[in-house]
């Protein structure tokens, strides 16, 4: 049921958002060299690894680490680079990981392939075997500002009292949080 809502939302959300794609897609070409998405390796289910796309909000010699583990991570903010990530618009192109099936609208963000304390820690946790999602009960609880075993705890609690009210709460304070631009650091 779960998958089924998530492909009719997905499919719904790209035809009301193909024009709003379309020209933040036009806007990080036009005002940066390289790409307009970046695909970049991340841990589904079961651990298994898939390409996730965003929209490109930073350089293209950008190390390849999260964010937070930059010194600077302004300094490699392409020119809309900064708004795309304050408006969470670069997540946009994840409808495409959802229509895929490599996640979902709800579940723990999808880690980084590198980022081996989280994987491990979600691995003892159980937390590995859901679905991966655009939003979460950590995200809409601290987001970027979350240390790794607090985000653990909250996808710990999202594993144990998921369904389907709990996602839609998820969905409603994800939207407000978005509207608001809280928890967003970099």
């Amino acid at each position: 049921m779960k998958r089924l809502l998530d492909m009719l939302m997905a499919i719904a959300a790209i035809l009301l958002l193909f024009l709003p794609i379309s020209l933040i897609f036009l806007m990080v070409k036009l005002t940066s060299p390289g790409p307009a998405l970046f695909w970049s390796d991340r841990v589904g289910q079961d651990n298994r690894i898939f390409r996730m796309p965003k929209f490109r909000t930073m350089r293209l010699d950008t190390p390849a680490v999260a964010t937070h583990l930059l010194s600077n991570p302004k300094e490699y903010l392409t020119p809309f680079g900064a708004f795309l990530r304050k408006s969470s618009l670069d997540e946009l192109p994840q409808l495409w990981s959802i229509l895929k099936g490599d996640m979902s609208f709800v579940g723990p963000r999808p880690a980084l392939f590198n980022q081996y304390d989280l994987i491990e820690l979600r691995s003892k946790n159980g937390v590995h075997e859901l679905m991966p999602g655009l939003t979460g009960w950590a995200q809409i609880n601290g987001r970027d500002e979350l240390p790794i075993s607090e985000k653990v705890e909250w996808d710990r609690e999202y594993l144990e009292q998921q369904s389907f009210w709990f996602d839609l709460k998820i969905l409603w304070f994800t939207v407000l949080k978005v509207l608001r631009h809280e928890g967003v650091s970099h």
